[in-house]
């Protein structure tokens, strides 16, 4: 009777042992598909971000440069600029390059190129278009495009 008792009290020490093990799996499964999830949706809220503030930076730039022949696009390396006119003559070229949203602020006969300019938030691409006073931005990041269209209140573009 005394090896029944102990071969029972084995059987019921290992079935909580399986029951904490099933319990354990469990809890580590939920918790994986939860930091997967997470990550996603960080992935996706950050690809969201870039997106927006580029736009948000390109429309600012344009709006603070929206003077008489402040603004235009032109080629730039491989890639086109949008020109923005300052008012002490240099220029500021906001363009894509190599996966960056770039600025290079510099005079206009300045032999410079691309690579030359300051990276600011990463992008898949951008161009530009300028016709009768309408600029368009197409944007794109993280998988998402998105377009800005401007009107020009003044300048080479609105003329």
């Amino acid at each position: 009777m005394g090896s029944q008792k102990r071969l029972r009290h084995r059987m019921d020490g290992l079935l909580a042992l399986l029951l904490f093990a099933l319990f354990a799996a469990c809890v580590l499964a939920v918790l994986l598909t939860g930091a997967r999830a997470y990550r996603r949706l960080t992935l996706r809220d950050q690809a969201s971000y870039n997106t927006r503030t580029c736009v948000q930076y390109v429309a600012t730039r344009v709006r603070q440069a929206d003077t008489a022949a402040g603004v235009e696009v032109a080629p730039f390396g491989e890639t086109q600029a949008l020109v923005l006119g300052e008012k002490s003559g240099f220029i500021t070229r906001v363009y894509w390059y190599d996966g960056w949203l770039m600025e290079l602020y510099s005079a206009p006969d300045a032999a410079l190129s691309p690579e030359n300019g300051t990276k600011l938030l990463p992008a898949d691409g951008m161009e530009f278009t300028l016709e009768d006073g309408l600029l368009t931005a197409k944007i794109t990041s993280g998988g998402r495009e998105s377009l800005l269209s401007l009107a020009l209140r003044s300048g080479k573009g609105a003329a």
